[in-house]
């Protein structure tokens, strides 16, 4: 299955915890303030805790929340456990399964029913998604560029060109859009790293550094057009 007949992004990352969420609402938030009907899918998640008999995937209501409540939260997230593993872990131990075909399925009402798709993976691309998929399975299944972010701390740069790596030469290859540096809560007098990462990612990454989301900012510090991205149609590309 691809889904060629419309824009979208697959947000991914260097790593779990490093803010995926955080700058995938904020991309659907720019989008809808440009006049987008923005659909937001995170195809499965674990670590939920629940609320009566409805789990509450946090990352997921966060994004249905930026998108503007589109569609259920259920169609955000239709795939939820409660142990904080690897999804196919956690469905393990309630003795459940992680279903490949819903995690692909699960994108059609999106599909139909917005404008441009965003698609928020879990972990990285090498994450285990179910017992027959990785992250990156999916993403090449989805057919949309990677939004790859990157968590600005000591470290990111081998995170992010390994990531890249592993982009370029999984199956066929996936498509990267861009970088989003994402600032973390990280004190610079133990970090000094914060300061330079940027302009080493520029130096030594092929895709462009898009933007940048610093702690707590509620917008990138560069304008970014996400639909002309996910359209193919940006200069960046």
């Amino acid at each position: 299955m691809t889904t060629s007949d419309i824009p979208g992004l697959f947000i991914t990352g260097t790593d779990t915890g490093i803010g995926k969420t955080r700058v995938a609402c904020q991309i659907a938030r720019d989008l809808r303030a440009t006049g987008w009907r923005v659909g937001v899918y995170k195809p499965v998640a674990s670590g939920c805790p629940r609320q009566g008999d409805r789990w509450l995937p946090e990352d997921a209501l966060a994004l249905w929340e930026a998108a503007g409540r589109p569609g259920t939260r259920e169609q955000v997230c239709p795939q939820c456990f409660a142990a904080p593993l690897a999804p196919p872990l956690a469905a393990r131990a309630e003795n459940r399964r992680v279903d490949p075909h819903q995690l692909r399925n699960g994108l059609e009402p999106w599909r139909q029913n917005s404008q441009i798709v965003l698609v928020e993976g879990a972990g990285g691309l090498m994450s285990p998604l179910s017992d027959e998929d990785f992250v990156a399975d999916l993403a090449q299944d989805c057919g949309f560029p990677l939004i790859v972010v990157a968590p600005n701390v000591l470290g990111v740069i081998s995170q992010t060109l390994q990531t890249l790596i592993t982009a370029a030469t999984f199956r066929e290859g996936l498509s990267v859009a861009g970088i989003v540096l994402n600032d973390l809560q990280v004190d610079n007098h133990k970090d000094p790293s914060v300061t330079t990462n940027r302009a080493e990612l520029e130096k030594y990454c092929v895709p462009p550094v898009l933007a940048q989301l610093g702690w707590q900012a509620s917008a990138f510090d560069t304008p970014v057009d996400w639909y002309a991205l996910a359209a193919g149609t940006s200069s960046q590309l």
